[in-house]
């Protein structure tokens, strides 16, 4: 069963939204990884939502650049979580998919998440989060995963501080 599906609105995404395949992965959730446009492909796009709803998808997350609405597309053919991940694709730097992404009407809201690579993996961690509300056992890996990052600040703090010369 597909539990998320990763649109992204050009194949010259695919470099900046890897990240997002790779955390989902790392906790064994079952995703698709494609492309699909809200302008050049719309019919493909609303089929999409559609079999994968079907199929048992949870949650959308959708990367396009420019003005492209992708994630505005998606959050119109479905009532699931979508996740907007802007991409910069313009001599705009990102603003234009920024506002294009986070501008919705009421009623069709798309979270939106920074841009880019940061982006791509947060908008994994938070379809994790909303995965882990039913689900104890990802809930569990979460919060084992972020003790993790506790302690490679810890190790990363200790080892520059040893590194460091002390006043006399």
């Amino acid at each position: 069963m597909t539990k998320v599906a990763v649109f992204l609105g050009s194949v010259s995404d695919e470099d900046t939204m890897r990240p997002c395949a790779e955390v989902l992965a790392s906790f064994g959730v079952p995703f698709v990884f494609t492309v699909t446009s809200a302008h050049r492909t719309p019919e493909r796009t609303r089929r999409l939502v559609a079999e994968l709803e079907a199929q048992g998808c949870q949650v959308f997350i959708c990367a396009a650049g420019m003005a492209a609405h992708l994630a505005g597309a998606v959050a119109a053919a479905t009532i699931r979580p979508v996740l907007g991940v802007p991409i910069t694709a313009s001599a705009l730097g990102g603003m234009d998919a920024l506002l294009s992404t986070v501008q919705m009407p009421p009623g069709f809201p798309v979270g939106t998440v920074a841009l880019d690579a940061a982006g791509a993996r947060n908008a994994a961690w938070l379809a994790l989060e909303i995965l882990a509300l039913s689900d104890p056992a990802l809930a569990q890996g979460i919060a084992k995963a972020r003790q993790g990052f506790v302690v490679a600040v810890e190790k990363a703090a200790a080892e520059l501080e040893a590194r460091t010369p002390k006043k006399a």
